[in-house]
């Protein structure tokens, strides 16, 4: 054992890898606190805690923080229509500023100096997880095993860590290990690794966990209205069978079950990491995806044109920023407070069938609805003089006779 150094708050799981690190910590000197975030994952937390102490931890912290991670972060990828590379909705890395924010508040209380995670060297988390941490936290040091030589070459594989886990009492799996890695929060999760990394392997049939196969899901929709204040969800309700939730935990709680039920939220992508290399990845989002093609509905309602063209590009910019780890930042914060401006009229309520792994919107309407049916139909003239259209036609016109008579020219030239 070595020399006894500061105390170090572990990011801890409960799982093989973190478990090997808190020994490891403590073979190296280390007081080591477990910190533990309920953020919605299916985990027996009774037994995490009793193995961390079992293994040597001083503490251990488990803090629920689901409804903080809807309320403060899923709510806000919502207002955004947060999306990634076009079809990543963002789930872990929206969970990890929010598991941070409370790791770093457990080191601040214990006084301790270091943080530590069991993210690996080739991931998106380790940059999320400690970008977060350095920025609530300035003095903040951070302990990062699978990039430390004296670690990873100790531990090159799976074998090697349980050869440790065996030696140092750790408990290992007594079930075969799936061959991909999980993530899971209440967002979503995510599987990689393994088995996946061959882009061209289908992803078995039992691999999915929050949704059901969409073939073989029930045969019947259900029909949700979703109610919406300032681009954020206020009550669902199942026209079906009259259910309701309004709190922003059990509304969100009640959409994973419907979604899930139904087989929505499942993609499979090749995405591009921070860190600069392409990755497979296999997500399913089940409320995430209603409540995406819910509110990008009501948004077109009751949003001006040009105003939601500049938004779309806040929203690039803001899913970017998620993905890659920079919610703590300064222009993350600024895009976050234009986004919710560009909120204040998105109210309203929408209505959509979820069925056979889709959603499908069936109406919308609002108090602050720029639509007017009597200037938009076909069968009123309204307020409206057709004869002004070929003023307008005319004059965007005048471009493109002037561009193409050049290109004439420029071609004539060349033939010559």
């Amino acid at each position: 054992m070595a020399e006894p150094r500061d105390t170090v708050v572990l990011a801890y799981s409960g799982g093989l890898d973190t478990s090997c690190i808190l020994v490891w910590l403590k073979e190296q000197g280390y007081t080591v606190i477990a910190f533990l975030a309920n953020i919605g994952q299916k985990e027996d937390f009774d037994a995490a805690r009793k193995k961390a102490l079992a293994l040597g931890a001083e503490k251990v912290y488990i803090q629920d923080v689901c409804r903080e991670f809807v309320e403060e972060f899923i709510w806000p990828a919502v207002q955004a229509n947060a999306l990634y590379e076009d079809r990543y909705l963002l789930g872990t890395a929206l969970a990890r500023p929010c598991i941070a924010r409370r790791l770093v508040l457990v080191a601040k209380e214990q006084g301790a100096r270091y943080i530590a995670h069991g993210a690996t060297g080739k991931g998106n988390d380790q940059v999320r997880f400690e970008l977060s941490c350095y920025a609530l936290c300035p003095s903040i040091k951070v302990i990062a095993p699978w990039r430390m030589p004296e670690f990873y070459q100790r531990f090159p594989g799976r074998r090697e860590l349980m050869e440790y886990a065996q030696k140092h009492g750790i408990p290992v799996p007594v079930t075969p290990k799936a061959p991909w890695s999980m993530d899971e929060n209440l967002m979503h999760i995510s599987y990689e690794a393994g088995i996946l990394e061959n882009p061209k392997n289908r992803a078995p049939l039992d691999l999915y966990t929050k949704t059901c196969d969409p073939a073989t899901s029930p045969d019947v929709p259900d029909e949700l209205e979703i109610e919406f204040e300032k681009g954020v969800p206020v009550k669902v309700t199942n026209t079906r069978n009259g259910v309701t939730h309004r709190s922003a935990l059990e509304l969100f709680m009640y959409l994973n079950d419907v979604a899930g039920k139904h087989g929505v939220g499942r993609i499979d992508i090749v995405e591009n990491r921070f860190v600069g290399m392409k990755s497979r990845g296999i997500y399913e989002t089940p409320a995430g995806t209603i409540l995406y093609h819910a509110h990008l509905d009501i948004e077109a309602f009751t949003m001006d044109r040009e105003v939601r063209k500049i938004k779309q590009g806040l929203s690039l910019k803001f899913s970017e920023l998620v993905y890659n780890g920079f919610w703590y930042s300064p222009e993350c914060e600024f895009l976050q407070h234009c986004i919710a401006r560009s909120q204040q009229a998105v109210a309203g309520t929408v209505r959509v069938s979820v069925f056979k792994g889709q959603v499908y919107v069936l109406g919308r309407e609002s108090p602050h609805s720029l639509y007017n049916e009597e200037l938009v139909s076909m069968d009123v003239q309204g307020d409206y003089e057709p004869a002004d259209a070929t003023g307008f036609i005319n004059i965007n016109a005048l471009r493109l006779k002037e561009y193409h008579r050049l290109q004439s020219k420029v071609s004539t030239k060349q033939d010559e």
